[in-house]
């Protein structure tokens, strides 16, 4: 997404058009060498299309969760997750375009998705990757059994987690699931 758009979009919500011109839209990866945690989703929701910021949606955990974990000193805004460099963490995408709902995208974007992550990961070289979604996990890289947690796989160097999909439309986990299970990464930095 262009700089111009997203400085318009960063303190203010998307409008109705906003969200309607955001279908298939990417946003950029925020990502630099040597991060202690890449953290992964599956793809931009709407809102993060229409702003080009991640898990910017109201009602997505993310960053109430880093928080709560301890990754971030306060709740960041999704405008300012440029801060999240400066603190050791990164954000990328298995797919970059931007869809309503991951049912949308193809097993064939996940697996090229999967492909894209580990060309990152070699050549960025986090620690550690924390894959939001053990769907989205299985799905890129052809995992059939997966586990919430420490992965015993490895790409390279780099240590691979499974984390729930913080999305608000994840009900199977509540805000303290999360914050335990983001906290066992944190812990293990």
């Amino acid at each position: 997404m262009d700089s111009e758009r997203r400085t318009s979009m960063k303190n203010c919500k998307p409008t109705k058009e906003d969200l309607r011109d955001a279908v298939n839209r990417t946003t950029d990866d925020l990502i630099d060498y040597d991060l202690k945690v890449l953290f992964c989703g599956i793809n931009p929701g709407i809102w993060s299309g229409a702003t080009g910021f991640h898990f910017a949606r109201p009602g997505n955990r993310f960053w109430k969760v880093l928080h709560l974990a301890g990754f971030t000193p306060r709740q960041l805004h999704p405008s300012e997750e440029h801060e999240l460099l400066e603190l050791g963490c990164g954000i990328t995408s298995f797919c970059k375009r931007t869809t309503a709902r991951a049912d949308e995208l193809t097993p064939e974007e996940f697996i090229e998705g999967g492909r894209v992550v580990i060309r990152n990961i070699e050549r960025y070289k986090p620690q550690n990757l924390a894959v939001l979604g053990i769907g989205a996990y299985r799905s890129a890289f052809r995992v059939h059994v997966a586990k919430l947690g420490l992965q015993d796989e490895k790409i390279g160097e780099t240590r691979i987690w499974l984390l729930p999909n913080p999305s608000g439309l994840n009900a199977h986990y509540q805000l303290p699931d999360f914050v335990k299970l983001f906290s066992e990464l944190k812990r293990d930095l």
